[in-house]
């Protein structure tokens, strides 16, 4: 994995990104400074850390790492 270090995010965090995709909620979430209004649709691990897969409100689908995720 290149770039920093993975710091896993809290329990709870990660339930409640899961709970959302599964339920198809829209969440509010700071990712890397911007707030985004998101729709988790699955969160899994890779390569060493957690990810989310999620759709904005344009309907693109993005990739972010949970470590970037500031809830």
């Amino acid at each position: 994995m290149s770039g920093p270090a993975y710091r896993p995010i809290a329990c709870a965090d990660h339930e409640r990104l899961e709970f959302a995709a599964l339920t198809r909620q829209w969440l509010d979430l700071a990712v890397e400074g911007v707030v985004q209004r998101l729709m988790p649709l699955d969160v899994y691990t890779r390569d060493g850390a957690e990810w989310l897969d999620a759709r904005d409100e344009a309907g693109a689908t993005r990739t972010i790492r949970l470590d970037r995720v500031v809830f």
